[in-house]
């Protein structure tokens, strides 16, 4: 038995970092989600849609961003047409909360870890902002293609955005990069 623990030793800590990891951050935010009342929209939503405003307006979009209290969204208004509606799912933290899980569970050294886990959260933040305006402009041009746009092409635009800075972690930067730099 012992010798199956030894050979499965660095998968159960990849396991048991993750899924400390992913509870304790799922947790939090659970917290920090229940810390609003029922149907107000969080600021991080909130300041999502801004800057997802900001964005489009730069480039000179007619949008507008309605509240919705009753409901507990936010109405995204493209050229007078509403066009989303942005809920808590929209401001992507359950993807950065997983980002960071899988970095912590391969982490390394604290300092690049810790770089690496921020970087790469801001960088999702970002981009989810520019999937949104996106997403919006394409709506409104395109409504037909909703399911390609929000159901396919957007969650695989984020969710390969995240694939690629793991990949990048594992092998240029964690504690296996090493590793396997030695051999």
């Amino acid at each position: 038995m012992r010798k199956y623990i030894v050979l499965y030793k660095p998968f159960l800590l990849f396991l048991g970092k993750f899924f400390v990891t992913y509870i304790v951050l799922a947790f939090l935010y659970q917290m920090f989600l229940n810390s609003f009342e029922d149907k107000q929209m969080d600021s991080i939503t909130k300041l999502v849609s801004q800057n997802t405003e900001w964005l489009l307006h730069l480039f000179k979009a007619d949008v507008v961003l309605e509240e919705n209290n009753t409901d507990g969204y936010i109405k995204l208004i493209y050229d007078q047409k509403y066009v989303a509606r942005l809920v808590e799912g929209c401001n992507a933290i359950s993807v950065i909360v997983l980002f960071i899980s899988f970095i912590v569970s391969f982490s390394g050294k604290l300092k690049p870890t810790v770089l690496y886990v921020l970087g790469g959260s801001i960088l999702i933040y970002f981009l989810n902002v520019i999937r949104i305006a996106l997403l919006g402009a394409l709506l409104y041009f395109f409504p037909t293609r909703e399911s390609l746009w929000h159901e396919i092409f957007f969650p695989l635009f984020i969710y390969g955005v995240v694939f690629v800075l793991w990949v990048i972690w594992v092998y240029k930067f964690s504690i296996y990069a090493k590793n396997s730099a030695k051999t």
